[in-house]
């Protein structure tokens, strides 16, 4: 035994003295790559050239340092060298893209061989997509859009597939600002193969990225639409166009053949409605589920269209001042004439919550209340919906300035929805009423509770309400002004707009040296500009931005006031004026990148 190991002793030293050697080779050779590579990084090419010439003569180190190589030799306009070594490298490495750098350089040389080469390059590869789309796309990166169209286009003839590369020649020419190709691609697509219309959208949603291009494709599918009018994925596709581009209006005639042909009996038109709902187009949100309700009244859908309806036009009601007592008194006739028609039950629940919430804030508040006690009857106590009614009970008490009773109907809501967002809401609801009463050190418990939510909207109000609280009674620790300001935002919860101007009138002459006065001119422009009174609201913004542009509020007055010209005064210049302020003096305001993107809409640029 010993003897064989003796034996086997001179081959193990023989091993590791090679693989010392290689290792120490293997080191040095990285060694030289990298410092040719920071001679190359700081310009010095020649001495980056010489480095890279002794590294290649190792053929197993080409790959190492290729591209840094070829650009020196680019750079020291030595194409001759780069062609040399660009072959060099094939010889040991035959990967496509050195083929296409060779095919480049020698184009560069005006070599009347290099269409030659291009179009051995396309024989080479044309029956093999991967080794096709890696060309393409090479030749994008390196400038040549039309050699990569070239290849595409022979690729795609050669295997008789008329839609191989749709979505890479699509992309392709929106580079080559050839839309027309563009949008005949996809739409030649999109019609033989209807159910990929989600992989148009995709593309489209990357591609079409501004008004002219829009205006084309919205040309285009009219035109096809005329022609095809049995091709229901063209009206798919500008139904989804119209809605990204929040022309609601326009999209209704699309979500009406959609409906119709795919016999959803109104379903359509309410996935269509609730979108315009989200984004407060009340009026089209209304005639979308008006169409649903009439045209369809025996409809699975009718109560839920109706519903729809109802609570839009509520909505509207409620952004609208002054309020039109008649609209109110014509939407709690609406709701009675449904609850009526489908009998109190789990579906007319919601109907019943709205039309309480209505008498609440508009007729009479014991009323709302026994409406409410009247739902809860045709809901679980496990159930969502009875924890939204409980909570809706809270807000009427707190309309009614019983307080106590709204904070235990706040607590039950906690409990029943524990960890869920609307648990969270309730502990807002609390942290509030501890917020209106003055408790601020009751509030400050709650909110730091809230703070963690797992809702982005509730933890930030949370964190907003706690860091007004806190830096207000830093300057004044008995909370007097920042009490008699709470006030301001109860009644605005009460819809007392008028009253909640008279406090913050009060409140100027009394706090005029005060820090909170940048909130009282804050609170006094966003009443102004719900009531329609924007120079009022403007003069107010304008107070800030004099007396406090340098405190917490002034982002947020010019950001405001920018919008205020922008959506409802409709003076573009001065909105654009504003948000280049906004941007240029409040480098780190969280509304920087809303208002560049604003400026650059307003000014004419293109915008994805």
């Amino acid at each position: 035994m010993f003897k064989l190991y003796n034996q086997r002793f001179p081959l193990i030293v023989l091993f590791f003295l090679i693989a010392l050697i290689y290792n120490h080779k293997a080191v040095a050779q990285s060694a030289e790559i990298k410092l040719a590579n920071e001679y190359y990084e700081n310009n010095e090419l020649e001495k980056a050239r010489s480095v890279y010439e002794k590294i290649s003569k190792n053929e197993s180190q080409l790959p190492a340092i290729y591209k840094n190589y070829l650009s020196t030799l680019k750079k020291l306009k030595d194409n001759e060298a780069a062609e040399k070594f660009i072959k060099r490298v094939m010889r040991y490495y035959p990967d496509i893209n050195y083929q296409i750098d060779h095919y480049l350089i020698i184009s560069e040389m005006q070599n009347g061989k290099s269409e030659k080469e291009f179009v051995a390059i396309i024989n080479q590869i044309k029956g093999i997509p991967p080794q096709v789309e890696k060309a393409a796309e090479y030749l994008i990166t390196n400038g040549r859009l039309d050699k990569a169209k070239e290849i595409y286009l022979t690729s795609r003839n050669f295997l008789k597939d008329r839609y191989l590369y749709t979505f890479n020649l699509a992309k392709l020419y929106h580079l080559l600002h050839e839309d027309n190709l563009m949008i005949d691609e996809l739409l030649n697509f999109l019609k033989d193969n209807p159910y990929s219309i989600e992989s148009v959208k995709n593309a489209l949603q990357g591609l079409i990225s501004d008004d002219k291009r829009f205006d084309e494709l919205e040309t285009a599918l009219y035109s096809r639409i005329q022609k095809d009018p049995d091709e229901i994925s063209y009206n798919e596709l500008l139904l989804w166009l119209n809605i990204q581009k929040k022309k609601f209006g326009k999209a209704f005639m699309q979500a009406k053949a959609i409906d119709k042909r795919s016999k959803s009996y109104g379903g359509k038109m309410i996935e269509v409605g609730k979108i315009a709902l989200e984004n407060k187009d009340y009026d089209n949100a209304i005639k979308y589920f008006d169409y649903a309700t009439t045209e369809y009244p025996n409809s699975p859908h009718y109560f839920m269209a109706k519903n729809l309806l109802i609570s839009t036009k509520q909505e509207k009601v409620k952004n609208t001042y002054p309020v039109d007592r008649a609209a109110i008194n014509s939407l709690i006739s609406e709701y009675k004439d449904l609850i009526d028609k489908a009998g109190k039950n789990t579906t007319t629940v919601e109907a019943m919550r709205n039309m309480a919430m209505l008498y609440a804030f508009y007729v009479d508040k014991d009323s709302a209340l026994t409406m409410l006690e009247e739902a809860l009857k045709y809901t679980r106590p496990t159930d969502k919906s009875a924890a939204q009614i409980k909570m809706d009970m809270g807000d009427i008490y707190l309309l009614k300035n019983e307080p106590w009773e709204s904070t235990l109907l706040y607590s039950q809501v906690e409990k029943m929805q524990k960890d869920e967002p609307m648990g969270y809401e309730a502990k807002l609801k609390n942290a509030k009423l501890a917020y209106y009463r003055g408790d601020f050190q009751l509030a400050q418990e709650h909110l730091n509770v809230l703070k963690l939510a797992t809702s982005r909207e509730i933890a930030n109000d949370a964190m907003d309400l706690s860091i007004f609280i806190q830096d207000y009674l830093v300057f004044d620790s008995t909370g007097t002004a920042l009490k008699e300001y709470s006030q301001v935002d109860l009644l605005l919860f009460q819809n007392k707009e008028d009253s909640a101007l008279a406090l913050l009138k009060k409140l100027e002459k009394e706090y005029h040296d005060n820090s909170i006065m940048d909130d009282i001119y804050f609170s006094e422009a966003k009443i102004y500009s719900k009531i329609g009174q924007y120079d009022k609201a403007i003069d107010a913004y304008e107070s800030i931005r004099k007396n406090y542009a340098h405190d917490i509020l002034g982002d947020d007055a010019l950001y405001n006031e920018a919008l205020l010209y922008e959506e409802n005064i409709k003076d573009k210049e001065k909105a654009m004026k504003l948000y280049y302020t906004l941007m240029t003096e409040y480098t780190g305001s969280i509304y920087v990148a809303d208002a560049r993107k604003r400026y650059r809409v307003l000014r004419g640029d293109k915008v994805n």
